[in-house]
C-alpha cells in the first residue's frame, strides 16, 4: 500500500480501508472554507477514522484538514482578474492533480471555485475517483454552457438552493438540495440596540452598516461610493452612526486607505464580525455575494452594489454570458426585485443614498421585508451540513 506525506507530517494511505475513507477538499475563500469545516464536523460523525487532505483555510484546518494550500491562495474574481493570476492557479492546480493521482482519494469534493474546481473534477472522475461539486455554480444565471461541463465533471451536485435540482435534473445531472448552512446557523435578530453595545456604538443612534466585500479588488471598487454615501447621508443626517464590516486586514486597509484619501472618518471598522455588524444596523449597504444573504438572515433591510473591472463588465455582455435580471441572492430566491441592486454604472453614491432613505422613512416597506425574510430562511433551514455529509456518504457507499 503505497503512502504520500501530508503537510503537517502525517500520512495518507493510496488506497483507504474500510470505515476509514480518505477525502480530499478544495474550498476557496471564506465562505467555502466555512462550508467545507462544517462538511467534514458531519462526516467524521458519521466516519470517525476519516482522514482530510486538500485546499482549505482557518476553519477547515481547524476541522482537521492537512491543508496542502491556504484557501486565499483561489481567491481570484472577475475575467481579467483570473487571467492575471493564470500562470500561477495553473500550476497549483497541475500539482494537486498530481498528489491526487499519488493519493487516490475516496471521494473528491470541489466546495465552489468552479474555475479552478471543474477542470480538475473532470480529470479526476475520468480516472475513476468519485467526485461532488458542493455549491452549484450560478448556470442558471449566467454562463449557462457550463452545465455541460459540470455534467462530465461532478457524480453528484450538492444544491444551496432549492430551484437549482429541477435545473439540473434536465439535463441529466444528479443534484441534491441539502439547504444553506448560513440559514441553520443565523436566526433573525430583533435587536439592534444589543448589537451596538456589543460593537462600542452608540445604541440609541440610528445606524448604517456597510458591507463593501471580501476581496480587496471588490473593496478597492466599492469603498469610495459607499464611503461617499455615508458623507452624504451624515451631513443630511446627523443622527445617523456608520459602521463597515472589514472581512480581513488587507480589506481593512484598502478600505482605510480610501477613508483617507476622501477625508472622512466617521466610519467604525469592525473586523472579523460581519454578523454583528449587520445586526446593529437599521440599514445595510451590501456588496452583491454572500453577505447578502447574510443580511437577509439576519433580518435587515438593505442596498446591494456591486461593480466589476469595465473590461470584465463589457466582455461578459458582449458574450451574452448573464442571463438573468437578478444578482442579489434574496431576490433570486424570491423571483423578484425585493431589494434594490445597484451595478456597475448604477452603483453611484446618489443612488446609495436614495434608496438607503428610502428604507429608513417607509415602516410599511421594512415590515413587508421583514415578513419576507423570514419566509425565505424558513425555506432554506434544513439541517444543511448533515444533509450534505448524507449525501457524500451515499455516494462512498455506492
Amino acid at each position: 500500500m503505497g503512502r504520500i506525506p501530508g503537510q503537517n507530517g502525517e500520512e495518507f494511505h493510496t488506497l483507504s480501508q474500510p470505515g476509514h475513507p480518505t477525502i480530499v477538499l478544495v474550498a476557496g475563500e471564506a465562505s467555502g472554507d466555512q462550508l467545507g469545516a462544517a462538511l467534514m464536523d458531519r462526516l467524521r460523525e458519521q466516519y470517525p477514522q476519516v482522514k482530510f487532505a486538500g485546499i482549505g483555510g482557518k476553519q477547515m484546518k481547524a476541522a482537521g484538514m492537512d491543508a496542502w494550500w491556504d484557501a486565499e491562495e483561489l481567491a481570484v474574481f472577475g475575467l481579467f482578474e483570473v487571467l492575471s493570476h493564470f500562470p500561477r492557479l495553473l500550476r497549483l492546480r497541475r500539482e494537486l492533480h498530481r498528489r491526487l493521482e499519488a493519493l487516490a482519494p475516496d471521494v473528491f469534493i470541489g466546495i465552489d471555485a468552479p474555475d479552478f474546481n471543474l477542470g480538475l473534477e473532470i480529470k479526476l472522475r475520468r480516472a475513476g475517483i468519485k467526485t461532488v461539486h458542493y455549491v452549484s455554480p450560478t448556470v442558471w444565471a449566467w454562463r449557462r454552457r457550463r452545465v455541460r461541463k459540470i455534467g462530465r465533471a461532478a457524480d453528484l451536485v450538492l444544491c444551496l438552493f432549492p430551484f437549482e435540482p429541477g435545473f439540473y435534473s434536465g439535463h441529466g445531472i444528479a443534484a441534491t438540495y441539502v439547504g444553506h448552512p448560513m440559514a441553520d446557523q443565523v436566526t433573525a435578530d430583533r435587536d439592534p440596540a444589543q448589537a451596538r453595545n456589543r460593537l462600542g456604538l452608540d445604541p440609541d443612534l440610528g445606524t448604517i452598516a456597510l458591507l463593501p466585500g471580501s476581496r480587496t479588488g471588490e473593496v478597492s471598487r466599492l469603498a469610495e461610493p459607499m464611503i461617499e454615501s455615508a458623507r452624504i447621508l451624515a451631513a443630511e443626517r446627523p443622527e445617523l452612526q456608520f459602521v463597515a464590516a472589514m472581512a480581513n486586514g488587507s480589506v481593512r486597509q484598502v478600505f482605510q486607505e480610501t477613508l483617507n484619501r476622501l477625508n472622512f472618518h466617521a466610519i467604525s471598522m469592525v473586523e472579523n464580525e460581519p454578523r454583528s455588524v449587520i445586526a446593529a444596523a437599521d440599514a445595510v449597504i451590501c456588496a452583491s455575494g454572500t453577505a447578502t444573504l447574510e443580511t437577509m438572515l439576519v433580518n435587515r433591510p438593505m442596498v446591494v452594489t456591486y461593480r466589476i473591472s469595465p473590461a470584465s463588465y463589457a466582455l461578459a455582455k458582449s458574450l451574452r454570458l448573464v442571463r438573468t435580471q437578478l444578482f442579489a441572492l434574496p431576490n433570486i430566491l424570491a423571483g423578484e426585485m425585493l431589494v434594490p441592486e445597484l451595478i456597475q454604472q448604477d452603483a453611484t453614491s446618489e443612488r446609495l443614498v436614495a434608496e438607503t432613505k428610502r428604507w429608513l422613512d417607509d415602516g410599511k416597506a421594512r415590515m413587508a421585508l421583514r415578513e419576507r425574510f423570514d419566509e425565505m430562511q424558513e425555506q432554506l433551514r434544513c439541517d444543511a451540513s448533515t444533509r450534505a455529509a448524507e449525501a457524500v456518504a451515499g455516494l462512498l457507499e455506492s
